[in-house]
């Protein structure tokens, strides 16, 4: 190659050189070139569901951070020296010396209109076999409660379905209603014979399992979709087997679920099952974590822990409800317990079932000389004044008769005749599971028992027949009993007639 050759193709480098550097520098000023600095700790020690960290000095509290493998984990217990984070998966794996990074985001949870008919976890990870969970928005687990001034009187019940309940413990949309009792006593039946009695009044539902085995999740779930209530609800599931920091998030996560729906104008029933385990696992987690304990070996802020809860459900003055039916566990009937005596003081009522109750065959085994709603009664259908006014009073005194008499002791004719009639109503105010009664057949059956139509009934019989009579009252006064569930009262006038009528209905079939 000559000479002139050679420089011809050296000023050709030399200019393809110039230009990618000018495209070069071009970039590079159109670049914000900024130096990012990301703070990775050190798992120091893993223990029981807990993670002791060190090396995030800029956490924050309830700051979800990332473990190898996507392990998560909640940043909980701040230190200078250390950092106290809550697992929420499984350890497995995870040890001394592992890297530790932040997320900068706070413990979250899917909300929105996907959540409806599925089944999840705290942290939304679907557990149906349904497919990845469609939800875009995600809220923090901790939300503050509504303030007050936006918040309205509860005045709307809530119909569970189940005649005692309805009529003499009445629940109203927005209240907190305690449900306690022994183990095996019917305390999640309660809550899912009213979930499923909401199937035809517009309520979402959500069924928070906190603690529960496996095998009776997934009796719920079945129950709920056989009877065409799931599709309305959402599940959170929080099993015994998983770690206790997902059984502690599970109630926050069930609520900003359901907040979501209240916000958006709808009333919301949301069941937790139970806040007993709850506690123990955060009581494990605050023992692991190496807080001082204190009654029953609790953390002195476990009454904070329920109370920042269930101060979340409301009623809203711009539309919106969210009513809780928290669950709690007792022991031999033990109801001065710490925990439950607790959520006593809290909630706005309590529903409590009686194991001897439970083993008489009295289901649900609703004790109602120790259950009480404090709201419920201005929430109440106008209808249920008439029929259930004296009703309480009544099956109180027939109890305390009945206790009387197993002594062998000789009534009066007229205590004889209240004996025999406080054993119907028991009978009436008896319901099979899964079997929710609309307004109309409640307040039937109801008015026929305190009008004695079933006073020359076998004992063992009433029950069937009370049933009967029921639906056949409703079918001869149809435009009557609609209107109870509009709100209209019944008169005296109107309440001699259903006498009369259930009466004549008891007759005709003898």
């Amino acid at each position: 190659m000559d000479r002139q050759a050679e420089l011809d193709l050296l000023g050709d480098w030399r200019s393809a050189l110039r230009d990618r550097i000018d495209e070069l520098d071009e970039a590079l000023e159109s670049r914000d070139a900024r130096i990012s600095m990301d703070e990775i700790g050190e798992v120091l020690r893993v223990d029981g569901g807990i993670a002791e960290v060190a090396g995030l000095p800029g956490v924050t509290s309830e700051e979800l951070v990332r473990f190898p493998g996507g392990r998560l984990g909640m940043a909980y217990d701040l230190r200078p020296e250390r950092l106290g984070v809550i697992l929420l998966d499984e350890m497995a794996g995870l040890s001394a010396g592992d890297p530790v990074y932040r997320t900068g985001q706070v413990m979250n949870a899917p909300v929105g209109e996907p959540l409806l008919g599925r089944v999840v976890d705290p942290t939304g990870r679907p557990l149906d076999g349904k497919g990845p969970l469609r939800s875009r928005d995600r809220w923090p687990i901790e939300r503050p409660a509504a303030p007050i001034m936006d918040r309205s009187p509860v005045t709307t019940p809530l119909q569970t379905g189940l005649k005692v309940i309805d009529a003499l413990l009445p629940i109203g949309r927005g209240q907190r209603q305690l449900i306690l009792g022994d183990r095996q006593t019917g305390k999640t039946s309660i809550a899912v014979d009213t979930i499923i009695n909401q199937r035809d009044h517009d309520v979402v539902c959500v069924y928070c399992a906190v603690g529960v085995r496996s095998s009776a999740v997934a009796k719920v779930v079945a129950d709920l979709r056989d009877h065409g209530a799931l599709e309305y609800s959402v599940v959170v599931v929080a099993t015994g087997d998983d770690p206790p920091g997902r059984q502690y998030i599970a109630p926050y996560a069930a609520t900003t679920m359901a907040e979501y729906f209240m916000e958006s104008g709808s009333d919301v029933l949301i069941v937790y099952d139970d806040l007993t385990r709850h506690a123990r696992a955060y009581r494990e987690i605050s023992l692991l974590l190496r807080r001082p304990p204190g009654r029953e070996a609790y953390p002195g802020d476990i009454f904070y822990v329920h109370s920042r809860l269930l101060e979340r459900p409301t009623n809203l003055r711009d539309g919106g409800s969210l009513t809780a039916l928290p669950i709690v566990e007792t022991e031999a009937q033990n109801i001065s317990a710490y925990i439950p005596t607790n959520l006593i003081s809290i909630t706005d009522g309590q529903v409590y079932l009686s194991p001897r109750l439970f083993q008489q065959g009295v289901l649900p085994a609703i004790d109602i000389g120790r259950s009480v709603s404090r709201v419920g009664g201005r929430a109440q259908l106008p209808a249920y004044h008439a029929v259930a006014g004296d009703l309480r009073l009544s099956y109180a005194q027939f109890e305390e008769l009945e206790r009387f008499a197993r002594y062998g002791a000789r009534l009066e004719l007229q205590r004889e005749r209240q004996l025999e009639r406080g054993r119907r109503v028991r009978e009436v105010l008896k319901q099979p599971l899964y079997a929710p009664l609309p307004v109309d057949r409640q307040i039937a059956v109801l008015a026929a028992v305190i009008g004695g139509a079933f006073d020359d009934v076998a004992v063992v019989d009433t029950s069937a027949v009370a049933e009967d009579v029921a639906a056949d009252l409703v079918r001869r006064m149809p435009d009557l009993f609609e209107r109870f569930e509009r709100g209209d009262r019944l008169t005296d006038d109107e309440l001699a007639a259903i006498h009369t009528a259930a009466r004549q209905l008891v007759a005709d079939r003898d």
